[in-house]
């Protein structure tokens, strides 16, 4: 538990200064978690990022993560969209399935791409809720935070009856409420000092689904170690796991308030 704290408090001491400068310092510190999370991802399967699938696949990856002003350049540059990009990375990838005589199958295949829509986009969006606004990249990170964290203590104080104990044991559905209303609470906080622009309802209503979607966001991580057969997605940080580990409920929720238009 010791470990874990000073990690966590040296991690959270590096990032938040990245997060309140923003700009392409902030941008290419995600586009460099992005590469380690997918490089994480790669490795549960047993493949490496390190390879000739793998760059090809890191190819699509930066196509994804590229945020908007970097799109435009790239495509004034090429002539390329983002979607060009990945679509020449699948047909590589296709091409070496039959060049290593499905050594590298179409699954693997299959499994990158969809791999690097599920890192990449992301990550995007978290650049694009920087470049957005502070003060939505922060209540983000803070519904991110409180419920997990919410989750934790809540279960850990009241929890009896397992959300989903095939995938993962710890969790339960008196964790999963908690972790919502810690959410809430703290949404509703950062709002009476920071005005977000929306009426309380659609606050409340936004917290709550992005509270769930970043429990899923968990979830599926945590389903994706279970296939796999391992404890944490990489250990780059002692105590907490990979990135992936960290960054999960990210994945999910950052990409969600912009589908919802809340951003």
């Amino acid at each position: 538990m010791k470990q874990r704290l000073i990690t966590g408090a040296i991690a959270f001491a590096l990032f938040i200064p990245f997060v309140i400068y923003g700009g392409t310092p902030f941008t290419i510190l995600v586009l460099i978690l992005g590469t380690i999370g997918f490089q994480e991802l790669l490795k549960m399967k047993g493949r490496t990022l390190w390879s000739v699938p793998g760059l090809i696949s890191l190819l699509a990856l930066y196509a994804f993560m590229m945020p908007g002003d970097w799109t435009l350049q790239v495509s004034g540059w090429t002539g390329y969209t983002k979607v060009e990009f990945a679509f020449i990375a699948v047909i590589l990838l296709l091409i070496h399935t039959v060049i290593v005589k499905n050594s590298f199958t179409f699954d693997d295949a299959a499994f990158a791409i969809l791999g690097t829509l599920y890192v990449g986009m992301g990550f995007l969006y978290l650049i694009e809720t920087r470049e957005a606004s502070l003060a939505y990249l922060i209540y983000a990170l803070l519904v991110v935070w409180f419920t997990d964290s919410g989750a934790y203590f809540t279960g850990r104080k009241f929890g009896k009856r397992k959300l989903w104990p095939e995938i993962s044991p710890n969790k339960t559905i008196e964790g999963f409420v908690g972790g919502i209303i810690y959410a809430i609470v703290a949404a509703l906080v950062f709002n009476y000092f920071v005005d977000l622009n929306h009426p309380i309802y659609i606050i409340i209503l936004v917290t709550i689904v992005a509270s769930v979607f970043g429990q899923m966001g968990d979830l599926v991580e945590s389903a994706l170690k279970r296939h796999f057969n391992v404890k944490d997605s990489g250990k780059v940080l002692p105590g907490h796991g990979g990135i992936l580990d960290r960054f999960d409920s990210i994945l999910f929720v950052m990409p969600l308030l912009h589908f919802l238009h809340f951003i």
